[in-house]
């Protein structure tokens, strides 16, 4: 009976275990799509940037150097 019970303990032991690393790796999970989401975000910005340094410097009446 002992060897039984033991081997439960040994399983739920286990299973609690298995139970906080999975938290911690939602934890971490979660950390890492919010800096994710953020670097989005920097990169439509910077993107937005360039196209309209783009249309800028393609618009008619600008100065551009001589084709060489």
């Amino acid at each position: 009976m002992s060897g039984t019970t033991e081997t439960i303990w040994k399983t739920l032991k286990s299973v609690i275990q298995i139970e906080s690393r999975i938290e911690l790796l939602v934890s971490t999970t979660r950390e890492q799509q919010a800096k994710i989401e953020s670097l989005t975000e920097r990169v439509i910005r910077l993107e937005a940037q360039m196209d309209m340094l783009l249309i800028h410097a393609s618009a008619p009446g600008t100065r551009r150097l001589p084709r060489q």
